[in-house]
């Protein structure tokens, strides 16, 4: 594996958010009820299971021939400790050899964010959730995942895995909740480039806004570059997420200078199987878990972004 990547050169990034990646028992304090066996939804034992292999088998297929299996993946909407330790040790990721880190943040619904990694190209040196502290009006939201590790080419890498707050309430409404969150964010990568000024760093997640949209030009402000912005994929692909049949791109990979200029490849991975006909508006949409109440078996309503860069 080692051989391959430096034969390579290149290291492969995947972000995606995998839509509830709930188990089936209850988390104290938490809102989670819905996905459980006896609630309406059925969240079986089978069910998450299918899930969690689905999800598995979606990562899997982001691989290539020329750079093997994903080396580092950042994943939103996963709930907790148990879930991640299934997922790469009892899922069909169970051969890939995959380590994690993962926060747990006071999110009413009880999800979190996590990085996958391969050891044989990403070494961590440390790793800790980041608080964001909610103002009026804001719930609890998603901690930031905070990872500093050597990649095999010896560049120490930054990564910083969020889920910004959803538009729930309008646009308008939750805007400064996502700005509480890029303020954050922006206020460590700032504390990092003041120790070294070249640092490199990634910051990769569900945004919850588009690539112009005030929170990401934010970002921009302090010297990040969007790595995913123009990325497409296949079969008519436009974005990450589709809503009443239009295509939207909420979920981004950024990167300081050198990490920019080090892009090979950045695209949605869009195959078939990830994808069902939108009987209502034409074309095709992301085939999800559930679609309302109706289960059927799908993955998520988000699709992968995959960036490969040459080291």
């Amino acid at each position: 594996m080692i051989l391959s990547l430096l034969l390579s050169g290149f290291l492969t990034f995947v972000e995606l958010n995998c839509e509830n990646m709930f188990d089936y028992t209850h988390d104290v304090g938490k809102h989670d009820t819905e996905y459980l066996p006896e609630a309406t939804r059925h969240w079986t034992k089978k069910r998450y299971w299918h899930k969690l292999n689905n999800i598995a088998q979606e990562l899997l297929s982001c691989s290539s021939d020329n750079a093997g299996i994903p080396d580092l993946i950042a994943l939103c909407e996963v709930e907790n400790d148990s879930v991640m330790r299934d997922l790469t040790k009892r899922s069909l990721l169970r051969n890939a050899g995959y380590e994690y880190l993962m926060t747990s943040s006071p999110d009413e619904r009880g999800i979190d964010v996590a990085l996958m990694y391969s050891p044989y190209s990403f070494a961590p040196i440390r790793s800790y959730g980041i608080r964001v502290e909610p103002i009026e009006g804001m719930r609890a939201t998603r901690d930031i995942l905070y990872a500093c590790g050597e990649t095999v080419s010896g560049d120490t890498l930054h990564v910083f895995v969020v889920h910004q707050p959803s538009r729930f309430g309008g646009e308008k409404f939750s805007r400064p909740f996502r700005k509480v969150v890029a303020d954050r964010v922006c206020a460590s990568v700032d504390s990092i480039r003041t120790l070294s000024s070249e640092a490199k760093v990634m910051i990769a997640g569900d945004f919850n806004d588009a690539a112009d949209s005030p929170s990401l030009l934010q970002y921009y402000q302090h010297g990040l570059m969007n790595i995913t912005k123009d990325a497409v994929g296949d079969n008519g692909v436009k974005g990450t997420y589709r809503y009443q049949g239009e295509w939207e791109s909420i979920d981004h990979i950024l990167g300081s200078a050198y990490i920019y200029n080090k892009v090979d490849t950045a695209y949605v991975h869009a195959p078939l199987f990830l994808l069902e006909e939108d009987a209502g508006y034409g074309g095709y949409r992301p085939r999800r878990t559930y679609v309302g109440p109706r289960y059927q078996s799908g993955y998520s309503d988000h699709l992968p972004l995959i960036v490969r860069f040459t080291f």
